[in-house]
């Protein structure tokens, strides 16, 4: 059961399934089997899928990404209000992006890029956020930068799952880990599951 307000990751061997798992619960892919159920409805969920180059393909500029997070409460008739400008230039200052808003987004390096939609997740104020492999090619000072964005949503209530491959980062920040392997999943406490996993790596 995911709880209001956790703080998981979600690790195991690749080809497990992680991603996979990740994209269901988002509402992107059919369960293979079995039924997903959720305690009322199912929550307004902030999505961070691994960097591809889809977007990069398109003329948008950085604000134009993060903008995309409010769309979803935005009136289109109405656009964007002036509250909700002045919540996407706060997060873009959050994150160090307030200087390069009309950048093209090919012009970006990768953790300019990967801080980028962060700032769309953090815009949309999601109760449940899910974030695919968010430290994938990213240099360590951007990766702690990041890692402090995470935590700070999770003080603000909001749920997280995170799909990791590092396992210091996960002990010393995430208090649930869900392990996935081909044979089972085991989820619980990070200090009990994360050895399990090492051996699984190991065997």
């Amino acid at each position: 059961m995911i709880c209001p307000g956790s703080l998981t990751a979600i690790v195991g061997l690749n080809g497990c399934g992680k991603s996979t798992l990740l994209k269901t619960l988002a509402g992107f892919l059919p369960p293979v089997s079995g039924r997903l159920r959720w305690q009322g409805k199912r929550p307004v969920i902030g999505w961070l899928a691994q960097r591809h180059a889809l977007e990069s393909q398109f003329p948008l500029n950085v604000q134009d990404v993060v903008s995309q997070g409010a769309w979803p409460g935005v009136s289109l008739l109405r656009g964007l209000g002036g509250g909700t400008r002045r919540r996407i230039g706060a997060v873009l200052e959050r994150v160090g992006l307030a200087g390069l808003a009309k950048t093209p987004i090919e012009a970006l390096s990768g953790g300019q890029f990967q801080r980028m939609l962060f700032a769309r997740v953090m815009v949309q104020q999601a109760p449940l956020v899910m974030l695919d492999e968010p430290f994938t090619g990213i240099d360590e000072a951007t990766s702690r930068e990041l890692m402090d964005l995470i935590l700070e949503m999770h003080r603000q209530g909001q749920t997280i799952l995170a799909v990791l491959h590092d396992n210091q980062r996960v002990a010393d920040f995430f208090p649930e880990t869900l392990l996935l392997t081909p044979q089972r999943a085991c989820w619980g406490a990070t200090r009990a599951v994360l050895p399990a996993f090492s051996h699984v790596r190991s065997a």
